[in-house]
Parts: structure tokens; C-alpha cells; sequence
């Protein structure tokens, strides 16, 4: 197992080249996630308050954290132990496990192979990298862990011989177990550490603490259920054309990137995948970068990837492709994979669904990116607020994390919305009204939310025919950001005339307005 110390830390240093002397916060939901050896000597620790933080640190440097970061920061580091040797587990970023038979075999001892590891590593940059050998990975990553005992001068490295793993962890407490309802438990029972809780006998420990209270058992006396389980390296599935000399016209590029979309979509065919979501990136000759991540309903084909390429170039301002000089180089990643028999043919093929994605595609990619739209049911209080139109293959945000349409979210509780049933028609802009009461004087509701008068007729539209009501219910208050001068202040009716078609009516600053009309 080996174990690199703060890898959080480790990663936004590296992404935002910033000193390792520095004193950084990584805060998640207004708390301290990590810090770095410089804030803790400032008394800053996990889970302080970031208000509390920065007064204990003057010069803290407080930054967002992102868990993908991580992750992707880790990659090179997985990629080049692999290469030297197999069977690498990703605990998690920062901390993995491998099976250390092969490679004692391959370098003499235990104790080489994790000298290999070390000048591997340090060859990167990383040089606090902590590694310990046991028989289980719980037991190698207390060893791991363990390190922190050993004097900087030496190197950090700890080996468990065989079979020796329970003696190791009997001394530890039962809190490195992480189960404090069973830790609890034992403790009220007298038993303070690993070696008193391996000293059980595991049928009694089995009847008494059910399944898990087995595998902790099984942890604490040095039998670890989990073994590792080596990570299958991701096929290269990402394609790159560069061009020289650059490429100036939109059709110039699409034709000579035809040939690189075709393989990236046969290499991920090779590997039985389709690509769902891409992310393609477009650089100039001076130094300019466009970036975009665009989705697509069913699965990307080669000809797909070209339109991508040129809506991309099309969608800026400027009156070619929008940047300043030549394109040398298009990179497409694929960013959401999947089987491609979750996708395949059914034994008559997919019908008109099939016709339906193939017609849509064609008009988009003759009249643009934006020409084909798709209706998303967003959150809001108005029923206009509510309809919200997507290009078609984009994602609203909230169901994907890149999306470019930003949405309100629906699952919110949204005070004052409309009950179901919902409305047939909706207006994109609300039409005038005009609602009086029997002698004809117009309806308001006064700063109490009290009618004036009851509704008796209304009249809508450009012909300004009345219509008598036959019955009508509200008024229903909407006050949207009352603390904002740009706030609304709405009372909502629901009016049904004499032909007893139903109609949604809107009131604001003693004006009338239809909102829908019910079928």
C-alpha cells in the first residue's frame, strides 16, 4: 500500500502553481475539508468553520474543493506505477494497494519493489510518499500510516513480516475500525483496542455483533476480507489532429477531420462502447483555446463529431470561425461512455425513434446548432417560467455537470406554484384582459389580498369579445423577492366562462393578463 500524505492539498497546489510552503484551505460547504502542513501549524484543522480558520491563519489561502480534481490529478501517478509494475487498486486518490507477490518476485524483495516505487514517484515530484507492506491492505495502510513515527531522514517504510499483521494492529485503538456504533459498544464491554477485540473468539463475536461486527473482527486480527483488486487501465480512446499549416475555413477543417472523427469512432466500437457526451477543444495558432462539452441523445457517429467540430466554430461571434488565427489543433474526449449493446438494433430495429434522431440531426446540422429545440419542464412559479427550450442533444444543468442551459431546479418546494392539472395552452408573452363586475367597473384586490367586487365578465385578445363568467376561484397570492425592487407582487384567478372553457388570469399593478387557457 502507499500513501501520499494531503493529496488534496497536493493537487490544487499543482493546479494553481502555488508555493508548497504556502497555507491553503480546501473548504467543502463552508468548512475546512483539508489544510496544509503550513495552516495547521497555524492551529487550522479540519472541519473548522472558514471564518474561524482565517482568523487562526492571517495568510490562508482558501480555495473550493473539487473531489474530480483529485481524482484527476492522481491519474499520472496510477499511469506510471502501472508501468512498473501490475495489479494497482485505487483506494481512493492519494492511497492505493498492490499485491506485492509478483512484484518481489520480479525486483528481489518486498522491500526493492517499494524502492522502485519511491524513485518512480520522485521522478514526478513526489517525494512524501509513504508505503507499507502487510498481509491485508488494512493492516498496509496502518503501516503506511505508521510512517509518520519514522525520522524524516529515513526512508518511510514500513514491513509487516507474515503472519505478523495481528500482533501489528493490537496495540491501535478501536477507533481506526471507523464503525462508532460498535466501537461504542465494545468499549462499554471493556475492550479498549485491536488485540482485545482480535482475542474474541470469532463465533462469539459473529452471534453477538451480526455480519459486520465479523468483518471487523476479521480486520483486527489481521485477516482482511477485502483483497485487491487490480484496475484494468483505461483504453486510449481521446483523438488529436494537428494541422500544418493552420487551418483558416470552417470547411477546410470539417473535411480534414473527417478521417480522425471515423477512427475515434471505430476505436470506440473496438472496445464495445459509444460515446454518449464529448468535450472538444479547438486551439489556434495564437494560443487561443475554445472549449465545449456537447451531449447527444443516443450516440455520437463520425459524421456527428464533424457537425460538433463546426457548430463549435460557427457559434462565435466573429464572421469565419471566431478566433483571430488558424486552427492547429482539435482534441476530442470523450467524457460519457457506454455499452454499445445498451444501444444496439432491436431485431426489427428502433423504428421511428431511429428516423426521428437521424431527420433532427440532418436539420440541425444544415440550419445550426440552436435551430432544433427541446422543452424542459423547469422549476418557477409561472407557467412561462416553467417552459424552458434546450438545443436539441444539450443537457439542462442538474443532469449533467457541464450543461450550458442553466435550470431552475424542479424539485424544489416553489411557494405559490400551480397544482396539477396543468393548463393545455401557455403563452409565451400573457395576453391583455380586461375582467369588470356586473355594473362594469374593473376588478382589483387591495393591499389585503380583498377582492373589489366579484368577477362577471372579461374580455381577452384583439377582438375584445366579452365573455360572462360562470365561475371563478382565487385570488392566489405570488410575491416573488419581496426583498428586491425588482420583486412581483401577482394574485392568480381561475375564470371559467358560460361555453365552460377555463382560462388562468393574472393580476399585477391593477392589470389583467391571461397566463393559459385550459381544454
Amino acid at each position: 500500500m502507499f500513501w501520499c500524505p494531503d493529496w488534496p492539498i497536493t493537487a490544487a497546489l499543482r493546479e494553481h502553481a502555488l508555493p508548497a510552503e504556502t497555507p491553503l484551505a480546501l473548504v467543502d460547504r463552508g468548512e475546512v475539508f483539508a489544510c496544509s502542513p503550513a495552516a495547521r501549524q497555524d492551529g487550522v484543522k479540519r472541519g473548522l468553520r472558514i471564518r474561524e480558520a482565517q482568523a487562526r491563519s492571517t495568510n490562508l489561502v482558501p480555495l473550493p474543493y473539487d473531489p474530480s480534481l483529485d481524482e484527476r490529478t492522481f491519474e499520472p501517478v496510477t499511469t506510471a506505477v502501472e508501468a512498473i509494475m501490475p495489479g494497482v487498486q485505487v483506494v481512493r486518490p492519494g492511497l492505493c494497494a498492490i499485491r506485492a507477490k509478483g512484484p518481489s518476485r520480479y525486483y528481489g524483495s518486498e522491500s526493492e519493489a517499494a524502492r522502485v516505487v519511491f524513485r518512480t514517484l520522485a521522478a514526478m515530484g513526489l517525494t512524501d510518499v509513504r508505503i507499507g507492506i502487510a498481509d491485508g491492505p488494512f493492516a498496509a495502510e496502518q503501516a503506511a500510516k505508521a510512517t509518520d513515527q519514522l525520522d524524516d531522514d529515513v526512508e518511510q517504510l514500513v514491513v509487516i513480516p507474515a503472519g505478523r499483521s495481528a500482533w501489528f494492529l493490537g496495540s491501535y485503538p478501536l477507533e481506526i475500525l471507523e464503525q462508532p456504533k460498535l466501537t461504542v459498544l465494545l468499549k462499554r464491554l471493556g475492550i479498549r483496542s485491536l488485540g482485545d477485540f482480535a482475542a474474541l473468539r470469532a463465533s462469539d463475536v459473529r452471534n453477538r455483533f451480526g455480519i459486520e461486527g465479523a468483518l471487523a473482527h476479521r480486520q483486527a486480527s489481521g485477516l482482511d476480507h477485502r483483497s485487491v483488486v487490480a484496475r484494468t487501465p483505461p483504453p486510449h480512446l481521446d483523438t488529436v489532429a494537428d494541422f500544418e499549416p493552420p487551418l483558416a475555413r470552417i470547411d477546410q477543417l470539417a473535411f480534414a477531420f473527417r478521417s480522425r472523427a471515423g477512427e475515434f469512432v471505430d476505436t470506440l466500437r473496438e472496445a464495445g462502447l459509444v460515446c454518449t457526451a464529448l468535450h472538444v477543444s479547438l486551439h489556434t495558432e495564437s494560443g487561443e483555446a475554445s472549449e465545449r462539452r456537447w451531449q447527444h441523445p443516443r450516440w455520437f457517429d463520425a459524421d456527428d463529431v464533424v457537425d460538433r467540430v463546426r457548430w463549435q466554430l460557427q457559434g462565435t461571434n466573429a464572421s469565419d470561425h471566431g478566433l483571430t488565427s488558424g486552427i492547429t489543433r482539435v482534441q476530442v474526449i470523450p467524457e460519457i461512455v457506454e455499452n454499445l449493446s445498451d444501444h444496439a438494433d432491436g431485431l426489427w430495429g428502433t423504428g421511428p425513434d431511429e428516423g426521428i434522431h437521424h431527420g433532427l440531426a440532418r436539420v440541425q446540422s444544415m440550419l445550426g446548432h440552436g435551430a432544433v429545440l427541446t422543452a424542459i419542464v423547469a422549476g418557477g412559479r409561472l407557467l412561462a417560467d416553467r417552459r424552458v427550450f434546450v438545443p436539441w442533444g444539450d443537457a439542462p444543468a442538474g443532469q449533467q455537470q457541464a450543461a450550458a442551459v442553466p435550470l431552475k431546479d424542479r424539485n424544489q418546494p416553489w411557494p405559490g406554484r400551480l397544482p396539477g392539472p396543468a393548463p393545455a395552452t401557455v403563452y409565451a408573452q400573457p395576453v391583455p384582459a380586461v375582467v369588470v363586475d356586473s355594473r362594469g367597473n374593473p376588478v382589483d384586490v387591495d393591499a389585503r389580498g380583498l377582492l373589489s367586487a366579484d368577477p362577471a365578465f372579461f374580455s381577452t385578445g384583439p377582438d375584445g369579445r366579452r365573455h360572462a363568467v360562470h365561475s371563478w376561484a382565487g385570488p392566489w397570492p405570488i410575491n416573488e423577492r419581496w426583498w428586491d425592487r425588482k420583486g412581483r407582487v401577482l394574485d392568480r384567478f381561475q375564470l371559467v366562462d358560460q361555453s365552460g372553457s377555463a382560462w388562468l388570469l393574472l393580476l399585477e399593478d391593477h392589470a389583467w393578463w391571461v397566463e393559459a387557457g385550459y381544454d
